[in-house]
């Protein structure tokens, strides 16, 4: 069974070193290339569960509340739950390394965008466990995203789930200043549509990620109801129940 190969390399680590013993994580569950879908999905765990922890020590100090804040999110089988507690442990010690894991979540998810979207949202999660969003750790987060393929757009609108800040509102629905009234009600209506937890679901998405994107939906509603402040016609709101 795949996840056995999780158990062994955690094994390994109580008798080496912690660089020594991420590399057998790399080779032993096919980081570098797994070959079959439990592989791949074991890989895919160890790659988040180590962009996690690292992230956790980008502002220098990797908190408690940051590993129970990751738990929440991200789910992994009852018996495995101690040998991930072990990897971040081990994987939280530094940031060193943390692109070569972005870039296997990149890999394996390839195309699929919004799994790339709730990875991100996940590390927001613990990035924001402790209340502020360090410097640091919003760089770690900004290169993570970048690895991964996401826009600066995109990685705006997760941002702005979980961070208050001047970012514009027209840049969280990625549409122009200058587009009417009619269009940025149609974008609004088209982000909440695709961003709804149902669809998100038959898009493949785990069902730990929703937490994330209900927070992502949040900020698009805030920004949407900034837009119609700014612009009079917050009466126009109570129209969204409309068909």
């Amino acid at each position: 069974m795949a996840w056995q190969f999780l158990k062994n390399a955690v094994a390994a680590t109580y008798g080496g070193g912690l660089r020594s013993a991420l590399e057998a994580f790399k080779g032993s569950l096919g980081i570098d290339g797994a070959r079959s879908p439990a592989q791949s999905r074991v890989a895919f765990t160890i790659a988040v569960v180590a962009l996690a922890a690292k992230m956790s020590k980008a502002d220098g100090v990797s908190l408690p509340v940051e590993a129970q804040a990751f738990e929440r999110q991200f789910s992994v089988p009852d018996t495995e739950r101690a040998h991930v507690r072990r990897l971040y442990q081990l994987a939280s010690q530094d940031v060193a390394g943390y692109e070569a894991y972005a870039a296997q979540v990149a890999r394996l998810l390839e195309d699929q965008q919004d799994l790339k979207i709730s990875v991100l949202e996940c590390l927001f999660h613990v990035a924001s466990a402790d209340g502020v969003l360090h410097p640091d750790e919003d760089r770690y987060l900004a290169h993570v995203s970048e690895i991964l393929g996401l826009s600066q757009r995109e990685y705006r609108c997760v941002r702005r789930g979980f961070v208050v800040d001047a970012d514009s509102p027209y840049e969280v629905l990625s549409v122009s200043p200058a587009a009417s009234d009619k269009d940025i009600k149609a974008r609004y209506r088209d982000l909440v549509k695709s961003h709804h937890p149902d669809a998100l679901v038959a898009k493949g998405v785990p069902p730990e990620f929703l937490a994330g994107a209900e927070r992502r939906l949040a900020a698009i509603t805030a920004a949407y109801e900034e837009i119609l402040s700014e612009r009079g016609l917050r009466a126009e709101r109570a129209l969204e129940s409309s068909p």
